[in-house]
């Protein structure tokens, strides 16, 4: 693999905006062509599922862990990450619209975004939104001081049941689930260990559930989920460990998968 991506992941905060027919804030890039023609119409619920670290060139090596998404999915999209390819500065990107020098998060950093990002597009069009993910992580910290809704817990687990309850009930417009154990086993045992790969196949089970679960529970909306990773990763150490950051096509290139239903 060694061309690069076209679409940027700046596209994913306007693309958001459209679907669900807000206003976004100035700035922030064109929304994604390709999803809001796949979305055939407006939607009124969203579910952005993040598994961190998922390369494309993963996913074109494991295929067959990810044959139940491609099952689900109407799309799938090569994207292009940005620089530096770290976790932080790639979810900034993704939910302000900006590349990192608009932003303002430039290394591995957590401080809270002041710019403005989709959430307060949907604060000011009077929707709701939330986030679920393990605590520590970028989006359990970037996105705080808005008002929105956070279930931040300590394992994933927890955050996907919570997913799943939220899903249920049926009162936000846009869900945020993350999930970072492969990440954190790919920097472990390298981006193809055995429990990095056992992560990924759950991160792909996962989403499927979350698929599952939307369609038996919101029959009456058009929704709209996305399978959504930040950025790449690429062996180090003789292939013993993982890593992310180089300005490569192992590392910038991503596919995002988006499914639509009702």
């Amino acid at each position: 693999m060694s061309a690069y991506n076209t679409e940027c992941i700046t596209g994913v905060c306007q693309t958001i905006d459209s679907l669900l027919g807000i206003e976004g804030h100035e700035g922030a890039a064109a929304p994604i062509a390709s999803v809001l023609e796949n979305a055939s119409g407006a939607c009124d619920r969203i579910f952005m599922y993040h598994p961190d670290a998922v390369a494309a060139w993963i996913y074109e090596k494991y295929r067959a862990l990810f044959a139940p998404l491609e099952k689900r999915a109407d799309l799938k999209l090569p994207m292009l990450s940005v620089v530096p390819l770290v976790t932080p500065v790639c979810f900034a990107s993704m939910y302000s619209g900006m590349q990192p020098e608009k932003h303002g998060i430039l290394q591995y950093v957590k401080p809270v975004l002041r710019v403005q990002t989709v959430f307060d597009d949907l604060v000011r069009a009077g929707k709701k939104a939330a986030i679920v993910s393990t605590e520590g992580d970028s989006i359990s910290l970037i996105f705080l001081e808005r008002d929105i809704d956070y279930y931040i817990y300590k394992t994933k687990e927890e955050c996907n049941r919570k997913a799943l309850e939220l899903i249920r009930e049926d009162r936000h417009d846009l869900i945020v689930l993350y999930n970072g154990d492969y990440d954190y086993w790919m920097h472990r045992t390298s981006p193809d260990g055995r429990r990095a790969l056992k992560s990924l196949k759950e991160n792909t089970e996962t989403f499927c559930g979350i698929c599952d679960a939307v369609n038996e529970s919101r029959k009456r909306h058009r929704t709209a989920l996305a399978f959504a990773p930040d950025h790449g990763c690429h062996e180090v150490m003789g292939g013993r460990l993982g890593q992310h950051g180089i300005k490569a096509p192992c590392d910038m290139n991503i596919d995002h998968f988006w499914k639509f239903t009702g």
